[in-house]
């Protein structure tokens, strides 16, 4: 029987066969760059067919592989599918890819993938149909009324949410869930069979069933009911739910962590290098119940011998583990003011990766040698072996170094203290070198009673035992990149840019307005910085001053790409000393290990492409955990305030806007707004340069840094703001002089 005459090709067939022929795969699916090549050859948007056909792809096995990483494509922007199934470039289509970030005006921006600094603005109309988080395609449409890029939705590449945390409220029998989340403008609609029986008033987490269109609202599932808007950890708990913070350890994890006895096997503690009977001690806080690291100290004939061991976490996380890839999810650990959700399972966090004393722990050790000048000269890591003979606080420690007591240490361990202090002053010398900024925040603690609130809030000033141990750590982590670049193996640099140029200048206009010299942009160093700290430090307003300093730095993040740290005037930077909490430390010890073991780094478990994914992902998780406690803080701050209604406070105005000034209680730490409208009776314009407000007719200013008597007048706990008012009028100078004595705090209960 005669066989069929093949069916003849089409044009995008015979591109895509040639392009094949000239690029063989030896591959069962190719890989993004061949099908990035053959779509940039074919020249015009294609089906999965033809792709199939000449791919020689067969079974249903094949096309599922092959869609699998198409979409794959499509989530990282690189391709679009459009309506008829095709597959294009975005390049071709002039789309910008990126993840939106919501206003809780209804408003958002994409942030892009490109890298360019300028996000592009999305009208509130473009806004109806996407949720903070998601990642998009939008076409460049013009400039919005500020001079902004403006973008048109094309597509919705991935979504960002899954699930919402919110409170549950009826309307005429409908059920409407509202989001916690500010970023979120879209009310969630939940069909009656789908409430879970939660009660009007109740905060819930809702499973997202249908997103929402240009038309239509979104609707979803209430799958968990958190509780009362006041019980105790509510807060925390929605915060939790609200910011995708992983709190269920997986079934995978579950099982690995069964094998984890509570004390070191003794086959893991041959071949490294015994520390048991050397003086290692951990100084942390007095309720930190995990121990990353510990530190010894002796003086030596040409300066110190610094020690700084840290636990060995990668000795229990194997790379691809279950634990490994939670820990990845999970990324850091979250402390909040009444709980931590840790990175690691607690037979590890507070078990057998914890420095806990008088019990044998595997460690990686940082062994340095310093200069009396505070310069390593010397520097060896290893694997060890370690037996910590005492978990000192840094009250303990400071108590002893100031002469407070001669006890808090013990007697065989204050030789070794002392020399950590008098390397801490060498340290500290040749930080103030090298022109590090010098910023020394005192640092504030929630008090919590039975109920999950806030009892009183603490500020805890800084010691000596604090900054020893600050800069024991940091030398470390410089260690640490040097050995990563040294031996050019992939790894997470901590990297803090230069600040940004526009930032900047902002704060340079308000500082010269103050009569300061402040150099141009293109040429700060941090040195400037803490020149201009000290300049200010006898001012009243220098606290204000300080800060306005710090928001002109931009964030820290973590990168392969090594772009020095500013803040530290460090031209290498690696997180090294904290893998139990931080997973970019738990690839810094997998690193090192891996060169310290004498293996070649061509055989390495990471390349550079996948340092450049991890450090994406540990950023974007580091900065969720900020948000995240920031949002549990200012809640219990606002429940707080709502004890203390109509009671006076002193203050300092700590930011100034053109709608009002933000004014922060001293003793309390808490910050509130003074709207411009509660401001003496005139009319008031925001000068930028100067930072102040101003009024028209009076021609009185209210000025950053400067001191406001206040009243607090209104707290809305579901925006987590705080309202005040200036106690008396003081544009009247006279009024201001004769201030009303101030009330003693009050501890009365919250107001129910």
């Amino acid at each position: 029987m005669p066989s069929k005459p093949e069916k003849p090709k089409s044009a995008s067939e015979r591109k895509i066969s040639k392009t094949k022929k000239s690029r063989p795969y030896k591959h069962p699916i190719p890989s993004r760059n061949d099908l990035l090549d053959m779509l940039t050859d074919v020249g015009k948007p294609i089906k999965i067919e033809p792709i199939l056909k000449a791919y020689s792809l067969k079974g249903q096995r094949m096309r599922s592989l092959l869609i699998e990483q198409l979409q794959e494509m499509v989530r990282a922007g690189q391709i679009l599918e459009n309506r008829r199934g095709e597959y294009c470039l975005t390049a071709k289509l002039d789309l910008i890819t990126g993840k939106v970030s919501g206003h809780r005006d209804g408003f958002g921006f994409v942030i892009r993938d490109d890298g360019e600094s300028e996000d592009v603005f999305l009208s509130a109309r473009e806004m109806r149909s996407l949720f903070d988080g998601d990642r998009v395609a939008v076409r460049i449409v013009g400039d919005d009324h500020r001079g902004r890029s403006q973008g048109e939705l094309v597509d919705v590449l991935e979504r960002g949410i899954q699930e919402i945390a919110g409170q549950f409220i009826r309307e005429r029998g409908i059920g409407i869930v509202i989001p916690d989340n500010t970023k979120l403008s879209h009310r969630i609609l939940i069909p009656k069979d789908e409430s879970a029986h939660a009660k009007h008033g109740s905060m819930v987490v809702a499973e997202i069933l249908d997103y929402p269109t240009q038309v239509e609202q979104a609707t979803g599932r209430v799958t968990t009911v958190i509780g009362a808007p006041g019980e105790k950890g509510i807060s925390t708990e929605i915060a939790i739910h609200s910011h995708g913070i992983p709190f269920k350890w997986p079934d995978g994890v579950r099982k690995e962590v069964q094998n984890f006895g509570s004390d070191v096997p003794e086959d893991s503690k041959r071949g490294r290098t015994e520390l048991r009977d050397v003086d290692l001690i951990t100084i942390d806080g007095a309720d930190a119940r995990d121990f990353d690291d510990a530190v010894y100290c002796k003086k030596t004939n040409n300066g110190w011998r610094l020690l700084v061991a840290i636990a060995d976490v990668a000795n229990y996380v194997s790379v691809g583990s279950a634990l490994d890839k939670e820990a990845i999810v999970r990324g850091t650990s979250v402390y909040f003011p009444d709980r931590v959700v840790p990175m690691l399972p607690e037979v590890l966090s507070n078990g057998l990766c914890s420095l806990n004393p008088k019990v044998d722990r595997l460690c990686m050790v940082c062994d340095m040698r310093v200069s009396p000048l505070g310069e390593v000269s010397k520097t060896t890591f290893f694997e060890g072996v370690m037996k910590s003979k005492a978990r000192l606080t840094y009250s303990q420690v400071g108590d002893f170094l100031d002469g407070t007591s001669t006890t808090s240490v013990p007697k065989d361990l204050q030789g070794s203290v002392r020399d950590l202090h008098d390397l801490y002053k060498a340290f500290a010398k040749q930080r103030g070198r090298r022109g590090a900024i010098e910023i020394d925040l005192p640092q504030t603690k929630f008090k919590l009673n039975d109920d999950g609130e806030i009892d009183r809030i603490e500020v805890v000033p800084r010691n000596d035992a604090h900054r020893l141990i600050e800069e024991c750590m940091i030398a470390a982590n410089v260690e640490a990149a040097k050995f990563l670049k040294q031996h050019k193996i992939p790894g997470l640099y901590r990297v803090h840019p230069k600040p940004d140029v526009e930032r900047f200048n902002d704060l340079r206009l308000y500082l010269i307005s103050l009569g300061l010299k402040v150099p141009h942009p293109d040429h700060v160093e941090p040195r400037h910085f803490t020149q201009l700290i000290e300049q200010v430090r006898d001012r009243p307003d220098s606290a204000a001053i300080t800060m306005a300093m710090l928001r002109s730095l931009t964030h820290a993040e973590y990168s392969p790409a090594n772009v020095g740290h500013f803040g530290l005037a460090l031209e290498s930077y690696a997180h090294f000393t904290s893998p139990i909490r931080r997973y970019p430390d738990l690839l810094v010890h997998r690193a090192i290990r891996h060169i310290v073991r004498g293996s070649k780094v061509g055989k390495y478990d990471y390349s550079a492409k996948s340092m450049e994914r991890l450090g994406a992902i540990t950023s974007a998780h580091e900065k969720r955990a900020e948000v995240a406690t920031r949002d549990v803080e200012a809640w219990l701050k606002c429940q707080y305030m709502e004890g203390h209604l109509g009671e006076e406070f002193d203050g300092v105005i700590t930011g100034v806007m053109n709608f009002g000034v933000f004014v922060q209680i001293t003793e309390l730490m808490t910050d509130g707004l003074v709207h411009v409208t509660s401001l003496a009776n005139d009319y008031y314009k925001f000068d930028a340069g100067s930072q102040r407000l101003i009024g028209e007719r009076s021609g009185h200013s209210y000025s950053l840094g400067e001191e406001m008597r206040i009243r607090v007048q209104k707290v809305d706990m579901e925006t987590r703001k705080i309202d005040f008012r200036p106690v008396v009028d003081e544009s009247n100078k006279s009024a201001k002089k004769s201030l009303p004595p101030r009330k003693p705090f009050s501890k009365k209960k919250r107001r129910q």
